[in-house]
């Protein structure tokens, strides 16, 4: 059962270093299957195909991310934290896996599924842990919602990416004091009430 488990990890680990090598388009099964030291057909076996296997090795790296999330003992720290921790891996191989996904995603319906699906799951980001957390220690109530921070936040991480804008703590401290909290501890007018 463990051999299984870290020949999983293996196989999921060398799609995303793939990815950010030389990108979806030119990702094969057979390159991830050398680079993980696994057959064809045992990939085969657990998914059908490349978009499930980059939906599931997406899945797992940002679930592991999600998992290393520090308790700094506040929401305004533990923001930061993440968010310190989610642009420290933004680096050449990142902007390569991430715009060649959005690209394939475009012309590859299933891929494109399976990568909207992913986004849209709100336990692979930090915002459900860290809102969990600030309701335990009584920083926010009971039932904050999450989806808007973590929209803005990629969003605006998005945008400075493609401006080639630095991502460092001085952005990052300003997107969390200037949007994120804001977000998280406003009562904000809904469409029912106007």
């Amino acid at each position: 059962m463990v051999r299984g488990a870290e020949r999983e990890q293996a196989i999921l680990a060398a799609t995303v270093e793939l990815l950010g090598e030389i990108g979806y388009a030119a990702m094969t099964m057979d390159a991830v299957a050398a680079r993980a030291r696994a057959s064809k057909a045992t990939i085969y076996r657990r998914w059908p195909g490349k978009p499930a296997l980059v939906r599931a090795a997406m899945d797992a790296h940002d679930a592991a991310y999600v998992a290393r999330i520090p308790d700094t003992g506040t929401v305004r720290g533990d923001l930061i934290a993440a968010l310190v921790a989610l642009t420290a891996q933004v680096d050449d191989h990142y902007v390569t896996m991430m715009t060649g996904l959005m690209h394939a995603m475009r012309v590859d319906t299933e891929l494109g599924d399976a990568l909207r699906a992913h986004v849209a799951d709100e336990d692979l980001g930090p915002f459900r842990t860290i809102v969990e957390r600030a309701v335990a220690r009584g920083e926010l109530p009971e039932g904050t919602p999450t989806e808007l921070a973590h929209q803005v936040s990629e969003g605006q991480i998005m945008r400075r990416m493609f401006l080639g804008e630095p991502l460092d703590r001085a952005f990052l401290t300003d997107l969390v004091d200037e949007l994120l909290l804001p977000i998280l501890t406003r009562t904000f007018v809904t469409k029912e009430d106007r």
